[in-house]
């Protein structure tokens, strides 16, 4: 998690635009240890930087001019819209514990776009998509973001807050989207059987966050966001 959150961040979200919403946040992500990590234990709580960090590095404090949509409030329908995958594949076991919700502008349907595109290149499908979309808003509230100075997170970056310290990739790989995607599922599919896992195991066991369910809170808006962006 980021460290000590009190000052100005030299080098914040890249190309962000509009300012991000926090509803209802626990904790602002985790450290993405290796491709090839193991789950680790709960720390403490919540980082009391964290929150902040991401809030300064999106703007949050700014005049918020987000469209709300079904992507932040939810579906008003039940009714699966024609070729889009059904809720049952989205969410095969159902979701665990509170959901959050952000609003989301251009730039983060952007990103979410790229990680659903990938998850149907890296064969990991409609599941695995809302696995990736959930951790990056747990991540980084899908916002590829820079280097935050001496206040980082160690070396992460991204939308999945990748380290290249720990084999994820060069920085400029790491901060592409695509290529932070496709590194995800291809760690995501190491994870034997994590088609039947719990969502925030399957994610905890790629990303090694010090508070590893955190990523549940997201399951039901990263469903939405697949089923609509599909």
């Amino acid at each position: 998690m980021k460290q000590d959150f009190t000052a100005w961040l030299p080098a914040i979200a890249k190309n962000r635009r509009t300012p991000l919403i926090v509803a209802g946040i626990a904790a602002i992500g985790g450290l993405a240890l290796g491709p090839a990590a193991v789950a680790a234990p709960v720390t403490s709580g919540p980082h009391a930087g964290a929150v902040a960090a991401i809030d300064l590095a999106t703007g949050k404090n700014r005049q918020a001019t987000t469209v709300e949509s079904a992507l932040t409030t939810g579906s008003s329908t039940s009714k699966v819209p024609a070729g889009k995958p059904s809720r049952d594949k989205l969410i095969p076991h159902g979701v665990e514990g509170a959901q959050s919700r952000v609003p989301l502008d251009d730039e983060q349907r952007a990103n979410a776009k790229a990680i659903i595109e990938t998850a149907k290149k890296t064969g990991v499908g409609e599941r695995g998509a809302v696995i990736g979309v959930a951790t990056s808003l747990q991540e980084s509230k899908l916002y590829n973001l820079g280097h935050l100075g001496v206040y980082n997170d160690h070396d992460s970056q991204g939308l999945f807050q990748q380290r290249p310290s720990s084999g994820w990739g060069t920085v400029e790989q790491i901060t592409d989207p695509e290529y932070a995607s496709r590194a995800f599922f291809d760690a995501l599919k190491n994870v034997h059987g994590w088609e039947d896992l719990p969502l925030t195991t399957a994610a905890q066991t790629v990303q090694i966050s010090a508070y590893p369910y955190a990523y549940a809170q997201w399951e039901e808006q990263a469903a939405d966001i697949v089923q609509q962006l599909w």
